[in-house]
């Protein structure tokens, strides 16, 4: 689920809270080594996700934020700020010159570059939120 969160929207809010959970409370976030994502130059995005970058060759950026059952994928087109809510059981991320994560039909590919690599330990930490979330459930082979 995409939402425009330019502008601030308690219902917005409301619905990224009960989906991914609210944010980490300041000390927690220091004690986890931060829950941000440098930005990183989007690369490529699947074709239903076109509307939300910019239409002149402009550099497209994007970060990151964890949360407790999920990650947030906040992409800026202009003035503009787009918010992808991604619950952990529904998130893939494949590492192939640069990354890559898929979810709910679409995908967005970072570039490789010195940012994307600045990035490497919250992608770790990322990684590692993902295990721990899953590992609270039973799950069949």
């Amino acid at each position: 689920m995409i939402l425009d969160t330019t502008h601030t929207n308690k219902d917005h809010n409301k619905l990224i809270d009960d989906l991914v959970g609210k944010s980490f409370g300041l000390v927690n976030a220091i004690k986890m080594g931060g829950v941000g994502s440098k930005r990183m130059i989007v690369e490529a995005v699947s074709p239903n996700m076109q509307q939300y970058l910019n239409k002149v060759d402009d550099v497209n950026y994007a970060n990151l934020e964890l949360r407790p059952n999920g990650v947030l994928i906040r992409i800026n087109k202009g003035l503009k700020n787009f918010t992808w809510v991604i619950p952990y059981y529904q998130l893939v991320i494949y590492k192939t010159n640069g990354s890559s994560i898929h979810a709910q039909g679409k995908f967005i590919h970072f570039k490789q570059n010195t940012t994307f690599k600045e990035n490497k330990a919250f992608f770790d930490k990322l990684l590692d939120a993902k295990v721990k979330y899953h590992s609270q459930y039973d799950v069949l082979p």
